[in-house]
């Protein structure tokens, strides 16, 4: 075994992460391939301390894969929500729904089939093969990128396609043959734990004593930063319409942009516009301007106006628009709505969403 695994490992088996929820093994002693494929899509952008109770509650809900593929998409999306990068559960479930049409409803041992599902790729198919199966495949999330980065004194952005060359170069170069889950699971480790963006653990870390980084007094500056580039805001009208019942009007987003997939509440440009759409929709007399909220996202702001209109009265023939339906307390809980949308009818007497 190489020097770097061997110490890595060694590392791990004091301080690494035993006990993750999808860490659990099955009779034969490997681990559950589809809780390892839903843990490493929901760890994408995602911190474990914020994963494991929505994977807890997912498992929970749909515990294989057959099931999976078997939900409505609003069941998958609803028990999604609030982990953000919605694109990440459109592609789970439709991965899981392949699964069952062309591999007899288990993720594929093959890399390449793997890797080809919906949301996976490389890195993924990688840490899925590994720590499932034991097959030795190098991967190369977030955090194996800045350890790698660190020890071999990389510079330029881990983004770049030379820079990611070179970083999957040593990644393959240093997994070993023997213990490919354990080790596959203790860089992750290392990274999220000890070599962490900001004041890392090199005291603490096993490859202190060969990381150029740390030699060179360059940990503040490795991994190099994305180039910098202003966020723009960008604004949008959100309304309430809220009938005597109680009952909200919702619309589902399309398959592109933000949120795809998801119910929201409906927008408009400008207030002249929001007031246009709201008699679209329903009848209605006076509307109520709430605080506005700012949401941000990886690559831009979001500033919202909510504009509430109460006594709204449903036109004629809206229930045959399957992209539009007015919700009551109980359907808002069961579907998938944006994080900051549910929040927005939380905030509302009345309604529990």
């Amino acid at each position: 075994m190489n020097p770097f695994a061997a110490a890595l490992l060694a590392w791990f088996d004091d301080h690494g992460r035993h006990d993750l929820p999808w860490q659990d093994t099955l009779d034969d002693g490997r681990r559950d391939a589809y809780r390892v494929w839903l843990s490493e899509i929901m760890l994408q952008q995602t911190q474990v301390a914020t994963v494991i109770g929505y994977f807890e509650r997912f498992v929970a809900a749909l515990p294989t894969l057959r099931e999976l593929a078997a939900a409505p998409e609003d069941r998958v999306l609803a028990l999604w929500a609030g982990l953000g990068y919605y694109r990440r559960a459109r592609f789970l479930h439709r991965a899981a729904q392949l699964c069952v049409e062309r591999h007899g409803g288990e993720l594929p041992r093959d890399f390449d089939a793997l890797a080809a599902l919906p949301g996976i790729g490389r890195s993924t198919a990688g840490a899925i093969l590994a720590q499932a199966h034991g097959l030795r495949f190098p991967i190369l999330d977030g955090n194996v990128k800045r350890v790698l980065t660190r020890y071999h004194g990389i510079h330029g952005h881990p983004g770049e396609s030379a820079v990611e060359k070179q970083l999957w170069l040593h990644a393959d170069a240093h997994t070993p043959t023997a213990r490919v889950a354990d080790y596959t699971q203790a860089i992750m480790d290392l990274g999220a734990t000890a070599c962490t963006r900001t004041r890392p653990l090199c005291q603490a870390c096993p490859l202190a004593v060969e990381c150029v980084a740390r030699r060179d007094n360059l940990v503040a500056q490795l991994p190099s930063p994305r180039p910098a580039k202003a966020a723009p805001t960008r604004e949008t009208v959100m309304l309430i319409l809220r009938d005597a019942d109680g009952r909200v009007l919702l619309e589902r987003r399309g398959a592109q942009g933000v949120w795809p997939g998801l119910w929201s509440l409906p927008e408009a440009a400008d207030i002249d516009g929001a007031w246009r759409l709201a008699r679209q929709h329903a009848r209605i007399d006076d509307a109520q301007a709430l605080a506005p909220f700012t949401h941000v996202f990886s690559h831009y702001r979001l500033r919202v106006e909510p504009l509430l209109f109460e006594g709204a009265t449903a036109v004629h023939g809206i229930a045959d628009n399957p992209a539009s339906r007015w919700c009551d307390a109980g359907e808002l809980a069961l579907l998938g709505l944006p994080a900051p949308v549910r929040k927005l009818l939380q905030n509302l007497e009345g309604i529990t969403a």
